[in-house]
Order: C-alpha cells, then sequence, then structure tokens
C-alpha cells in the first residue's frame, strides 16, 4: 500500500471514475493521505461524485508517472469515515484545506477511504505488478 500511496503522491493529479445513470463519470482529485493502513481522499457532500459514490461505492483511479511511462489503475470499494480526526488529519497535511473548508467541523466535507483494493502498476517496460490492500 505504500507503493501506492507513493505513486499517487508523486502524481498529484490522479483521475476518479464512478458511475452514474446517465454512463460513467471522471474527475481529477488531488488529495491522498494515510491512516492505519488505508488510504483516504475527501470530496465534498455537495458534489455530484459523493452521489454516485454512495449510490455505487465501486470506483477505478489512475493516473501517469509524469514522464508517461508508467501509469497506475486502482480499483475497490469507497467507504465513509466521518471521524473528526481524520478531518483534523487532513488539515494538517495539506494547507489548501483551511481556505477551500474553513476547519475540519465543516458539514460539507466528507473523507472515504478504499476497502478491497487493489492497484495495479503499468509500464512500457515491465510486466504490470498487482497489489492489494
Amino acid at each position: 500500500m505504500q507503493e501506492v500511496l507513493k505513486f499517487l503522491t508523486d502524481n498529484p493529479t490522479f483521475y476518479i471514475a464512478t458511475s452514474s445513470a446517465d454512463g460513467p463519470r471522471v474527475r481529477p482529485f488531488g488529495f491522498v493521505m494515510e491512516d492505519n493502513g488505508k488510504l483516504y481522499f475527501t470530496t465534498s457532500n455537495q458534489k455530484d461524485v459523493f452521489k454516485q459514490l454512495q449510490a455505487d461505492p465501486r470506483f477505478e483511479i489512475s493516473t501517469t508517472s509524469a514522464d508517461g511511462g508508467k501509469w497506475i489503475r486502482i480499483r475497490g470499494k469507497v467507504v465513509f469515515d466521518t471521524r473528526k480526526e481524520i478531518a483534523e488529519k487532513a488539515f494538517a497535511a495539506a494547507e489548501f484545506f483551511t481556505p477551500m473548508y474553513q476547519s475540519p467541523d465543516n458539514p460539507i466535507l466528507e473523507f472515504f477511504y478504499i476497502a478491497e483494493g487493489e492497484a495495479t502498476f503499468y509500464s512500457f517496460t515491465d510486466a504490470p505488478k498487482t497489489v492489494k490492500f
């Protein structure tokens, strides 16, 4: 899982794909952190992505390395986590949370982690490598 976290933090714009009644949806994300062996992400409960993940918790993430020679695909199920300590840890880890959400108590802020996670690392030169977490 640490290898997955490193790839996402080294390539900080990654794309999360969800499904909706209208079909697949993809959007950029840029925050990930680890807590107790789980990868956490955040969104607002005012966004469609939140509603889509509530309706169908399955999703995929993908991003490429800066040189484009390596990429990752991650899939799993979302588990929402409303514990205040997760929000506090995120605010301590990422300065951009304060201007966006003001405080860890903001009621629109939602955190989720990956359950049943599976990441596959790809490159043009090496065989794919899959990690479950």
